[in-house]
């Protein structure tokens, strides 16, 4: 298997478990991994700006359950890219697409899986 197809398949493996871990830990312990000391204490990351920006409470039911799909989603997209890569670029690009919300790692990750599955979609054509 192509490196760029070992770090596309880690990148999704660990975007799509983290937003399945914190979201279902936020759906039954109530909230998601925050600091637990320092200045940034029990905040949300700036992610929770963006939801808020757009009318949603970032704590509430329907976010957190988000997170879960969204986690969901990745991990299939990634299973799928595994055995079916051509079928698996599309699913990982709107994965990645559908996570750039989630500053600032998640919007990172997003953006370098974008850029890699650019280069492997180049390279194919060539």
């Amino acid at each position: 298997m192509h490196p760029l197809k070992w770090i596309i398949l880690s990148l999704a493996l660990f975007q799509g478990g983290w937003l399945l871990f914190d979201g279902g830990r936020a759906l039954i312990v109530g909230d998601y991994v925050t600091p637990a000391s320092g200045p940034r204490a029990g905040q949300l990351g700036p992610w929770s700006r963006v939801v808020s920006a757009i009318g949603f409470d970032p704590r509430g039911n329907f976010i957190k359950g988000v997170h879960v799909l969204l986690g969901t989603a990745w991990l299939a997209s990634m299973a799928v890219f595994a055995f079916k890569p051509a079928a698996g670029w599309w699913c990982v690009l709107v994965c990645s697409a559908a996570s750039l919300w989630y500053l600032p790692v998640g919007t990172l990750l997003s953006l370098v899986q974008i850029g890699l599955l650019l280069a492997v979609h180049v390279r194919k054509l060539q």
